[in-house]
């Protein structure tokens, strides 16, 4: 069934006059107007590319943008991209933008999208991140592709990423939806991926709605969809990401929108992630993973200090939280100088399922345990880089397949936390 809620009268008119599509590019923005235009040209210059027979669109989800974000991505041309990579789309490649709040979030913009696919019948559907300044037309039917001719239902992206960029997925998100779910997912929390029709709708009739959008994470909730209801999964390596993920300021809404996500899975997933043990690979198209070794800055000392920090200060949070074997623990490895400090991968396994057991069960207010999770996470990417310094590509991919071990290996003591806290 549609979305009623975010189909307005003006959105369901512009829908109407395109008419039913084969593929639909989402493209969510809010203040892109920077970033977008090149954005737009790759997407366009994929659909010439890939589906020059099918009939496409292009749907804008603005969140009330200020500096005409909209306009350019209605606005932008094809004629230039037609004579640049020589080709011609039988049909009519429309683009069209609908306003949805004055406020972005993250959760309703998606819906925007997802409803706009079901309505227009789209076999296959891509969204796209307006700051994805990097993309190569080819990404497009790199996405697309596997669900338009495949009959795959989602498909996520595989980029090419420094060693010490993407840490938050590589160290908790990726090996924990691992862990909790049996597929290995690269990017669970993706800024641009693919979906079926079945996919989309069954997303739509089963999402809560939660228009937190402080703490969205819907990408993430959508892949979790795909793998709890048995749909068909795959990856395709696109290439460089251009935007780093940041360790700083940023994290504690990171990790709202991937950790507090994955934690909140867990009771409704029980019988889900509960039953089996182990992981399986997915269909992946291009590399499993390119991991490059150029300079990049990271404040090591910083993160050191923020744990030793956070462990002193946040000591009666913990009380509630951990166990005391492993406050007691934590609290040993924080006194420890620079070239002492070392956070093992099983206590950082169990600080995890600790805290995600407890987020469950609220033992507190939700936020407050994923912010008090956010000095122990830097204490433990401290360790990360520290191990990594020296380390060729080839050996960080084996020191990040070692702790999703790690992760799966600990599961059965997730179960016994789980219930302890029950």
């Amino acid at each position: 069934m549609v979305e009623e809620s975010v189909l307005t009268d003006d959105l369901v008119r512009q829908l109407i006059n395109v008419g039913e599509v084969d593929i639909l590019v989402g493209l969510p923005t809010h203040n892109n107007a920077r970033s977008v235009e090149p954005v737009v040209h790759a997407i366009q210059a994929g659909l010439l590319q890939g589906f020059p027979r099918e009939r496409v669109v292009i749907v804008n989800a603005d969140g009330g943008s200020r500096d005409g974000t909209p306009d350019l991505v209605t606005g932008a041309s094809i004629d230039d991209l037609r004579r640049s990579y020589k080709g011609y789309a039988l049909r009519t490649l429309h683009s069209i933008s609908t306003r949805y709040a004055n406020n972005p979030s993250a959760r309703v913009g998606l819906r925007t999208i997802l409803a706009a696919a079901e309505l227009l019948r789209a076999k296959a559907c891509a969204v796209v991140s307006p700051e994805s300044t990097g993309m190569e037309p080819d990404w497009i039917p790199r996405l697309l592709r596997p669900v338009y001719s495949e009959n795959f239902d989602l498909v996520t992206p595989i980029y090419r990423r420094h060693k010490f960029e993407g840490l938050l997925v590589s160290n908790l998100v990726y090996p924990m939806t691992r862990a909790l779910y049996g597929q290995r997912i690269r990017e669970p929390y993706a800024s641009e991926f693919a979906f079926s029709a079945r996919l989309g709708s069954h997303f739509l009739a089963h999402d809560p709605g939660n228009y937190d959008s402080h703490g969205s994470g819907a990408e993430l909730e959508l892949a979790m969809s795909a793998i709890t209801g048995g749909y068909r999964t795959y990856q395709s390596f696109l290439g460089t990401k251009s935007q780093g993920e940041r360790e700083g300021g940023d994290l504690v809404p990171a990790m709202r929108r991937t950790v507090g996500v994955l934690f909140s899975s867990l009771e409704a997933n029980f019988a889900a992630w509960s039953s089996h043990a182990g992981s399986q690979p997915v269909p992946t198209l291009g590399s499993e993973s390119q991991v490059t070794l150029e300079s990049i800055r990271v404040n090591r000392k910083r993160l050191k200090q923020m744990f030793t920090a956070g462990v002193a200060e946040l000591e009666p949070v913990f009380r509630s939280i951990l166990s005391s074997t492993t406050l007691a623990e934590l609290q040993r490895i924080a006194t420890l100088g620079d070239d002492d400090f070392h956070y093992p991968a099983e206590l950082w396994v169990r600080t995890v399922y600790e805290f995600a057991a407890s987020y469950a069960k609220s033992v507190m207010s939700r936020d407050h345990i994923i912010q008090g999770l956010a000095p122990l996470y830097r204490g433990r990417i401290f360790t990360f880089l520290e191990e990594n310094r020296s380390s060729s590509a080839e050996e960080v991919e084996k020191n990040i397949e070692s702790l999703c071990l790690e992760f799966e290996r600990l599961k059965p003591y997730l179960l016994e936390v789980w219930n302890t806290k029950k």
